[in-house]
């Protein structure tokens, strides 16, 4: 029996799935099913009539994660498909591209089919447990944040044009006892202040020995990404619970768009310019700004390659740019590198290796006479399937196997009889369209 592959469009309330035959691509079922316990039940109840079955799940680092899980938990095989990759599908699909559930859900099934490269998920606790304390830390800081904004207010009415910024919680304590109102609002606005003073102190005990657990089990994961300047346990913690698998990033192109570090081509005619991308995870572009402020600040080479960009020209915020976009290549590197060693260990250990992490690495170092990061741009990835072989591409009866195809550069439309899907093909070959019935 053949493989059924079940698309999964997930939101916070429901589950829209719609499951296909992987070799005929035939329509098995659809349906919507309510994200708790019992929906769950009812799921699996539909899948096991498969005993041959894949999950595709869309958005299994947001929405999706906690379903994927759940799958995982039992033993299942669970793919991770890309939004964009279902939203390309979505838009040469037949139904002027209307964006439903159920559109979604086919979406999701065609590109599990289609595309052979899609990473498989798994579980890693290491990694679970990463995101958990940093994302605790995360909420602690926040709450920190507000804490000195209200202490901050409170301090403008009982000191005369308020209290110094940027100053220690100590230093606060301090300057409250200096402060002694006498009339019963004044009274009452002080003792506010002390109860925030005194949260204000349990969160900064809570900050640092958070920030001691995160050093542990950045290091438990056998990351060394704490060696390059200006990252931190809490960037590196960061760094490495948004990548998850490095392996899923072709080069440190991609990388860098991911982390917004690349800069968008916006050039027109003659002009030859680039502005800045607000894409990309903007945490993680957050943990690269404060590596270069460190950097800027101590005699290094990230500083020295920061003013020779300025003398040739650029901006202060053009040359942090540079600089930010060259810290991404060295963080890809050092992620390439930890992946890597933990293959060669597996592999010595004879335990089954995390696969796809690449043997070599094509990003810059750091110090920047390396490579270079004047190309901002994202380099097409290299092809992951061979050219089709010339003659008859019918696949052999009772094969498993789908036709390997590429992604078609033109579409020829016709007028379709059912649910039209686009087919991909190689460079050489006629775009066509393969009409699903449903």
């Amino acid at each position: 029996m053949s493989v059924v592959m079940i698309g999964l469009d997930p939101h916070k309330s429901s589950v829209s799935i719609e499951a296909r035959d992987t070799v005929t691509e035939r329509l098995l079922a659809t349906g919507r099913f309510e994200m708790s316990t019992p929906g769950y039940r009812q799921l699996r109840a539909v899948a096991k009539q498969w005993k041959d079955r894949v999950w595709a799940i869309e958005g299994t680092s947001g929405t999706g994660r906690p379903l994927a899980q759940r799958l995982l938990a039992d033993g299942e095989t669970v793919l991770d498909v890309p939004a964009k990759l279902a939203a390309r599908s979505r838009v040469f699909d037949t139904g002027q591209g209307r964006k439903t559930d159920a559109h979604d859900a086919h979406a999701i099934v065609m590109v599990a089919l289609r595309d052979q490269g899609l990473r498989q998920v798994r579980e890693d606790d290491a990694l679970l447990m990463l995101r958990l304390l940093i994302d605790r830390r995360d909420e602690l800081g926040k709450a920190r944040v507000q804490g000195l904004s209200r202490l901050h207010r409170h301090f403008l009415h009982l000191i005369p044009g308020g209290a110094p910024t940027k100053k220690s919680v100590q230093q606060y304590r301090r300057l409250l006892a200096t402060v002694r109102p006498r009339d019963p609002v004044g009274k009452a606005r002080r003792r506010m202040a002390a109860e925030q003073v005194r949260e204000l102190v349990r969160l900064d005990a809570q900050l640092t020995a958070m920030k001691t657990e995160l050093k542990a089990a950045v290091l438990a994961t056998g990351s060394r990404l704490m060696d390059l300047h200006g990252i931190g346990p809490v960037n590196a913690a960061r760094i490495l619970a948004d990548v998850g698998d490095v392996a899923r990033f072709p080069d440190r192109n991609h990388f860098a768009s991911w982390t917004g570090t690349a800069p968008i081509d916006a050039s027109s005619g003659q002009h030859i310019r680039h502005r800045l991308s607000r894409a990309g995870n903007r945490r993680v572009n957050h943990a690269l700004h404060m590596a270069a402020v460190v950097h800027l600040r101590h005699d290094t080479d990230g500083r020295a390659y920061f003013r020779r960009k300025t003398a040739a020209g650029k901006t202060g915020t053009e040359a942090m740019r540079c600089l930010k976009r060259r810290l991404s290549d060295a963080v890809y590197r050092q992620l390439v590198t930890d992946a890597t060693a933990r293959q060669e260990e597996d592999v010595a250990a004879g335990r089954v290796g995390h696969p796809g992490a690449s043997l070599t690495s094509s990003a810059a170092d750091l110090p920047p006479d390396i490579g270079t990061s004047d190309q901002p741009q994202p380099e097409p990835a290299d092809p992951t399937v061979d050219p089709p072989e010339t003659g008859d591409q019918t696949p052999a009866a009772g094969s498993t196997a789908a036709v390997p195809r590429r992604r078609a550069r033109g579409v020829t439309v016709q007028r379709p009889t059912g649910r039209t899907t686009l087919t991909p093909t190689n460079t050489d070959a006629e775009s066509r369209l393969e009409h699903t019935r449903t």
